[in-house]
């Protein structure tokens, strides 16, 4: 039978817990050897253990082995310790707010199509609707000049297997663009569009931090035209690049595209067959 020894010793003398306390960045702490008090910039692991970077008010750094006992916290001795590793959570929803499909394959590119008016309207919805289509198997072109729809639209051969969906700037009763697209709508044609003269102006002005979108003058480049007023370097593929950033999800679409777009992709990706 094992005999028990109690601790005799005093409990002032026996040594207290120390927490250990994750060094964030920003934590302020004092190393207890020299005093040093500053904020975490940085934690490191080395072969001689951990460390940890601290920068005082006065921007003088020093680094210290990660020691048990080595720092005060609001005048009470800890542990540091290197933060965990986050695992970034995968988002549930897509750009577009599309449920989320981790591990997903793109789907083999179906016959039918989606053009859009330019590069940069290809280029935003790509970036809200990239993982949706791919899901879905639906390309996405780009037009050279709406002037060219009739003939890309007889080149295609729309058909129930094969159907064409076409986003168009500045759809407005009366203009070029109405026109042309009355003339090729039909049962397997879709074209649908925005009130905007530039798919510039879909993106919210409030996603760029701006109050709104200026008005440019009759017969200058409506591009050219935005980036002077608002104090932009009049390069337009750099101001576009700008904009393009801002854009994180659906959120910083107006709802006029959105609607459009998603129109668009239920055509597409309809086949008809119920």
């Amino acid at each position: 039978m094992r005999s028990y020894s109690p601790d005799l010793t005093p409990p002032w003398k026996r040594p207290s817990a120390v927490p250990e306390v994750s060094a964030e960045v920003d934590l302020v702490v004092e190393e207890v050897g020299t005093g040093f008090c500053g904020a975490v910039i940085r934690t490191e692991k080395t072969a001689q253990g951990p460390t940890v970077t601290l920068e005082d008010r006065f921007g003088k750094r020093r680094v210290f082995p990660m020691e048990p006992r080595g720092f005060l916290l609001e005048g009470k001795v800890v542990t540091l310790v290197r933060p965990s590793a986050a695992v970034p959570a995968r988002p549930a929803r897509t750009a577009s707010g599309s449920i989320a499909v981790p591990g997903a394959r793109a789907r083999v590119a179906r016959a039918g199509r989606i053009y859009v008016e330019g590069r940069h309207d290809a280029e935003l919805v790509e970036k809200v609707w990239g993982d949706d289509l791919r899901i879905e198997g639906v390309v996405v072109e780009y037009l050279e000049g709406i002037d060219d729809l009739p003939a890309i639209v007889a080149d295609f051969a729309p058909g129930p297997d094969a159907r064409l969906g076409v986003l168009v700037d500045h759809l407005v009763p009366g203009s070029k663009e109405s026109r042309l697209a009355a003339a090729v709508t039909g049962e397997h044609v879709l074209v649908v569009g925005h009130p905007y003269i530039d798919v510039w102006e879909a993106v919210k002005p409030s996603s760029l931090g701006i109050e709104a979108w200026p008005r440019v003058p009759r017969g200058q480049d409506w591009k050219t035209g935005v980036c002077r007023a608002l104090g932009w370097p009049e390069n337009t593929g750099a101001a576009w690049q700008h904009i393009l950033s801002r854009v994180r999800s659906y959120k910083d679409l107006e709802p006029e595209l959105l609607g459009r777009v998603e129109e668009l992709i239920d055509f597409v990706t309809d086949s008809g067959e119920a």
